[in-house]
């Protein structure tokens, strides 16, 4: 089970080639939004099914939270690329 809400290290090597500056650049806020935001969706579809499951609804919360600072702090550093990555991402702008 904690497979399905995780992602595997194939997905985050994708998305680290994807919105990572070089192979090695997991660190990068843009590259920790995009792995948070995978993370979320697997866990929203996860609470689709089992709506009565408390302690993943918090730990979604967390993340939430956690990527909601990510990109006020890429906000702040440079409006395009945060308005960039929220495009690609798919993610609503409510900051």
């Amino acid at each position: 089970m904690a497979d399905k809400l995780s992602i595997t290290k194939e997905r985050a090597a994708e998305l680290i080639a994807e919105y990572g500056k070089n192979a090695n650049d997991s660190g990068s806020a843009e590259v920790q939004v995009a792995i948070l935001t995978e993370r979320i969706r697997n866990l929203t579809e996860h609470l689709k099914a089992n709506p009565k499951d408390n302690h993943t609804r918090r730990g979604l919360m967390k993340l939430i939270g956690k990527r909601r600072g990510l990109l006020k702090y890429i906000k702040n550093r440079n409006i395009d690329d945060y308005r960039a990555l929220v495009k690609k991402l798919g993610i609503r702008d409510n900051i």
